[in-house]
C-alpha cells in the first residue's frame, strides 16, 4: 500500500514494527500514517499520463486543457501533496474522478476533490458501499458511510468512453473480483491501463469479501486484465510499482497456484489454523508476502472462498 515506498527504501522491518505498535492499533491507522508521512511520487508515463504514487493506492492522472482527470483519489491525508504534484504536471483545474472501487485507500480524496468542482465516476455497487456502514476485520476498522456532497455523482452500470485531451478512455465493470464495484480504465491512445486492486504488483492482494469479491472473482479479474493488454500496455496496479501484461500474468498465476493448495487442504478436512500450519504460501512468500499482507493472512483470504 503507501507502505510500499518504505519496503522499497529497506524499511520493511520498520513498516512491519508499526503494525506491532500500541500507538497505531489497527492496519488502517497504519495505512494512514504512511500516507501521511510519505511523498508522493509521480511516474510520467505516456502522453500526458502520470502515475502518482505515495498516497494509499496508485492514483492515474491524466492532464491537458480538458482539465485533469484522475483514476481514484488517494487517502484525504495527502490532499496537499496530491494537489502539489498535480500542479507541478498541470497548473489547469480538476475536472473529473474515475473510482476503481469503493476501498478508503483509493477513495477517501473524494470529498476534496467533489469540494473543488470535480465530477466523480463510480461504478453502482462501488457507490452502494460508500453509503454503508462497512466493517472489515482485517483492517481493524468499521468505514462509516460518507457524506452524501462527497459521494461520486455519476453512477455507470456498464461499459463507458469518454473522449478526453486527445484520448479515447473506455471504463469498463468487472463482474464481482476484487470487490462488487470494481472498474478499469483504458487509454486507449497511450495504452496505458489502469485497473486498481485487481491487480497487486509483487504483493499478495487484499480480497474484500464483505464488499462483494472472492479468490474466484479475483482470478476471473485478473484474467481479464490479461485480456485486454497487449505486449506493450502499461498497467498501473492498485498497489505497486508499474506493470505490464507479464507482471499481471505472474499475479494470476500466483493466485492460481495459492488456490489451489489451500482448496486441496480445505477438502481434506483441515482447519484454517491447520491450513496455516502447513504453509501453502511457503514458495510465493518470497516474492509477494513481503508488504503489509503476509503469507498468513493470505492463506485465511483463500480458505475463505474455497
Amino acid at each position: 500500500m503507501s507502505m510500499t515506498h518504505l519496503v522499497r527504501a529497506g524499511g520493511l522491518a520498520a513498516a512491519l514494527a508499526l503494525l506491532a505498535a500500541p500507538v497505531l492499533a489497527s492496519p488502517y491507522s497504519t495505512i494512514n500514517a504512511a500516507a501521511a508521512a510519505t511523498p508522493i511520487t509521480v511516474h510520467k508515463l505516456r502522453h500526458n499520463i502520470a502515475m502518482l504514487e505515495g498516497s494509499g493506492g496508485n492514483i492515474t492522472a491524466l492532464t491537458g486543457p480538458d482539465g485533469t482527470l484522475l483514476v481514484d483519489t488517494g487517502i484525504a491525508v495527502s490532499k496537499d501533496k496530491i494537489q502539489a504534484a498535480l500542479v507541478g504536471l498541470d497548473p489547469g483545474p480538476l475536472k473529473l474522478a474515475i473510482l476503481t472501487h469503493w476501498h478508503w485507500d483509493h477513495a477517501d480524496g473524494d470529498g476534496w476533490v467533489r469540494a473543488a468542482g470535480a465530477d466523480i465516476i463510480a461504478e453502482k455497487n462501488a457507490v452502494a458501499r460508500l453509503r454503508q456502514t462497512i466493517r472489515v476485520v482485517e483492517w481493524e476498522h468499521t468505514f462509516a458511510p460518507i457524506p452524501a456532497p462527497d459521494l461520486p455523482n455519476r453512477i455507470i452500470t456498464g461499459e463507458t468512453t469518454l473522449h478526453r485531451d486527445g484520448e479515447i478512455i473506455r471504463i469498463r465493470p468487472y463482474k464481482p473480483g476484487h470487490t462488487d464495484g470494481d472498474l478499469s480504465v483504458y487509454f486507449t491512445q497511450a495504452d496505458v491501463l489502469s485497473v486498481g486492486d485487481t491487480f497487486w504488483n509483487g504483493m499478495y492482494p487484499f480480497i474484500d469479501y464483505v464488499g462483494g469479491g472472492s479468490i474466484d472473482g479475483a482470478i476471473r479479474a485478473a484474467n481479464v486484465n490479461i485480456a485486454m493488454a497487449t505486449a506493450h500496455t502499461v498497467i498501473v496496479p492498485g498497489h505497486g510499482p508499474l506493470g505490464d501484461r507479464a507482471s499481471q500474468t505472474a499475479f494470476r498465476d500466483m493466485l492460481v497456484a495459492i488456490r489451489g493448495k489451500v482448496a486441496a487442504l480445505k477438502a481434506q478436512g483441515k482447519t484454517l489454523a491447520q491450513v496455516q500450519a502447513a504453509k501453502p504460501t511457503a514458495a510465493y512468500d518470497d516474492k509477494w508476502g513481503r508488504s503489509i499482507i503476509g503469507g498468513d493472512l493470505f492463506t485465511a483470504l483463500v480458505y475463505r472462498g474455497v
